[in-house]
């Protein structure tokens, strides 16, 4: 790798909401955050784990009002800029106009690969609102790369600054990353992105394999806080890089130390590969899913394991949460049959 920027998004207090069962608190966002400025990370992502709107019976409810956290962390920041997730059908915009009116400068316009189209709203609007604007597209291993391509152009068309390959499921293999994200490079006049899973211990091959191919905007999550087994690990992927003569900007041992300190205390375990994250990404299931497998499998006396592959059978994508539920209770009358 030759000597150029990667510019890294911090994702922990985000992703990591699902992780956490979504009660992060104020204090807990502006003590994280202060520290993160302090590091010098450019961009922190701040909102429910589904996104602006998400604190519902069917995605989880927050403990503190998103809106609330978003203001902590931008009154925290002096130099990071406050970014929020959107899944339109779940975030509305009315959401973005006060999530902009708060403080926040970056949207990131998150949809389920094949359903572009649906941003098209969103994206314009936070153009129209001075934001930076970010398209998402989540479980980016269920398409080939020329669908993905397909849509990733549709995301530029509607004003994405930058377009973002999500491997929501930590599925892909760095092979498969190489490809999708060499093909958007080539295609696509915006910056290409890259947001990583490692429930099959891939998130920082894969990442690595998307920088190689040239995205230059990349997600991190410190002391590996996001949904399953977390996200590549923003304390090791700096230090990583800074080996590689590849410039972040991030202060690598401030951010030793907030991990260390400030972060690892949140976790309610550590962040590992269990077999619950290691089936989600071998089955291709949304990593947000897994807790919500957890409690299912203990109401209807079920490996968790089972109702993950059903759900990988079936497709099932983000925003069919109600599903888990249903496939559940569908194997428990199975196995009482």
């Amino acid at each position: 790798m030759s000597e150029r920027e990667v510019v890294i998004t911090e994702v922990a207090l985000r992703d990591g909401s699902h992780a956490i069962s979504h009660s992060f608190t104020t204090e807990q966002v502006t003590n994280v955050v202060k520290s993160l400025d302090d590091a010098n990370v450019p961009y922190i992502e701040v909102s429910h784990g589904d996104g602006l709107g998400g604190s519902s019976i069917q995605y989880g409810f927050s403990k503190t009002n998103e809106m609330e956290l978003i203001e902590a962390a931008v009154n925290a920041a002096e130099r990071s800029a406050i970014a929020v997730l959107l899944l339109p059908g779940i975030g509305t915009v009315e959401d973005l106009k006060e999530a902009e009116k708060i403080g926040a400068k970056m949207v990131r316009v998150a949809t389920h690969v094949t359903e572009a189209d649906v941003s098209k709203q969103h994206i314009q609007l936070a153009k129209e609102l001075g934001m930076e604007t970010v398209g998402f597209l989540m479980m980016s291993h269920m398409v080939p790369a020329e669908k993905l391509l397909e849509q990733a152009l549709l995301m530029e068309s509607y004003g994405a600054d930058t377009v973002y390959v999500v491997d929501s499921a930590g599925a892909l293999l760095p092979h498969e990353v190489r490809e999708r994200i060499s093909l958007l490079k080539e295609n696509l006049s915006v910056k290409v992105g890259f947001h990583a899973h490692n429930n099959l211990s891939l998130a920082m091959a894969n990442t690595l394999a998307a920088i190689e191919e040239g995205a230059t905007r990349i997600d991190g999550s410190v002391r590996c806080l996001g949904a399953g087994a977390g996200n590549t690990q923003t304390e090791v992927l700096v230090s990583v890089l800074d080996r590689l003569n590849i410039q972040t900007g991030i202060d690598i041992y401030k951010m030793m130390d907030l991990a260390e300190d400030i972060v690892a205390p949140i976790l309610q375990e550590p962040q590992e590969i269990t077999k619950g994250s290691l089936v989600l990404g071998y089955a291709g299931v949304y990593s947000s899913f897994l807790l919500h497998a957890y409690r299912a499998a203990e109401k209807y006396r079920l490996d968790p394991r089972d109702i993950l592959i059903e759900l990988g059978k079936r497709k099932v994508v983000g925003g069919q949460e109600d599903m888990i539920i249903d496939v559940a209770s569908e194997l428990a009358g199975y196995k009482i049959s």
